[in-house]
């Protein structure tokens, strides 16, 4: 479908699985979707990363494991060649403490969802991370995190060296700190007496100085650089 009604363009998603069964049903549960509409199918990361740069999709809902490319090197090839803006990765996996899931994340992938939420929770999760919302579960991320920062030093095998937060003001390092603990965008608007929309402001800077792609990237760098530690407080 192409329009809902309003005026508002549907969001258009790619669908990555290797998996036929699996890509079939999320195909068909979107089709059904008010406001949503599918751009294409991809059965493996090279196929998503051809389809990507022909369809120009909104949000793409990307499988991890997969034969070939991974759904990590198809995330950052994506995000690599995407012209402004560039679509939002949700990724889809089968654990939530899947090692590959913390790969995306530091590749510049929105966020992440198990493969056995509800459709319910798939379609908001898209329609989150359309607009913006670029961690549909940050608590779950932050614990992935923090997973993570214990059993590899706070790297991904082969990751760059995380950028330096000098940078950043004050006010951008307590928004990204409170981030990163998981708090929303209100929560920490709340923290901080001031607007929801000034949090957003101050995340969009510190992607732009730190050049970071997504929300969730912004959380790994906390934990990495250590402005934040596992198992803190966000007080």
């Amino acid at each position: 479908m192409t329009d809902t009604g309003n005026d508002q363009r549907a969001i258009r998603v790619l669908v990555v699985d290797d998996q036929f069964l699996v890509r079939g049903g999320l195909v068909a549960l979107l089709r059904a979707a008010p406001g949503m509409e599918v751009a294409g199918e991809a059965a493996d990361g090279a196929e998503a990363v051809a389809l990507a740069a022909k369809t120009h999709p909104d949000v793409v809902l990307m499988d991890i494991r997969m034969p070939g490319i991974t759904g990590i090197e198809a995330t950052e090839r994506i995000l690599a060649a995407a012209a402004d803006p560039p679509p939002r990765i949700l990724v889809l996996t089968t654990f939530d403490l899947d090692e590959y899931v913390y790969g995306a994340l530091r590749a510049g992938a929105s966020g992440f969802l198990l493969k056995d939420a509800g459709p319910e929770r798939l379609l908001a999760a898209v329609t989150a991370v359309h607009r913006g919302d670029a961690l549909f579960a940050p608590a779950v991320t932050r614990r992935l995190v923090e997973a993570y920062t214990r059993t590899a030093d706070g790297t991904a095998s082969g990751a760059e060296p995380p950028a330096d937060l000098a940078a950043l003001t004050s006010r951008e390092v307590e928004v990204v700190r409170l981030v990163a603990r998981g708090l929303t965008n209100a929560e920490a608007a709340d923290r901080l007496f001031i607007s929801e929309a000034t949090v957003k402001t101050h995340l969009n800077r510190t992607m732009t100085k730190l050049g970071l792609a997504s929300r969730a990237q912004v959380v790994v760098v906390a934990y990495e650089t250590g402005l934040v530690t596992p198992g803190g407080s966000a007080d």
